[in-house]
């Protein structure tokens, strides 16, 4: 059970690890033992979670969403499998928390009544200064 907040956690049937040999430095011990973590959370078959929540969360998956409505998270910075797999598991509750905080509703206002003044009143002097460019009539030399 991987607990995300008071009220969410996720079952383990829907999170599934495998391994395979890291990348970057190491030495001999990065062509030997399997380090790096691909952790895969079935998020659309997740009876755990509300509709609008996947949405969000496929919104922030973006690439690590997959076709089947998984999420793909892969951690390799470390030498170690067991700190590989909590990194991908803390990155895992990170991206959950976020799309369980719905964004706020945007509330469209008004341009106040002086604004809209000063805005007019600021168009028309750039346009007097525009008019007073160009050729100037009556001066043949």
């Amino acid at each position: 059970m991987l607990r995300i907040s008071d009220t969410v956690s996720l079952a383990e049937w829907e999170l599934t690890e495998s391994f395979t040999r890291s990348q970057g430095p190491g030495g001999q011990n990065v062509n030997k033992v399997e380090t790096a973590v691909e952790l895969r959370f079935e998020a659309e078959r997740s009876p755990h979670l509300p509709a609008p929540v996947k949405a969000r969360l496929k919104k922030l998956a973006g690439r690590r969403w997959t076709l089947d409505g998984a999420i793909v998270i892969r951690a390799e910075e470390t030498r170690s499998q067991t700190r590989n797999r909590e990194l991908a598991r803390e990155r895992l509750v990170e991206m959950v928390r976020a799309a369980l905080v719905a964004p706020k509703r945007r509330v469209a206002t008004k341009p106040t009544y002086g604004s809209t003044l000063r805005r007019l009143k600021a168009k028309s002097v750039r346009g007097e200064v525009k008019a007073g460019r160009g050729r100037v009539e009556g001066e043949d030399d």
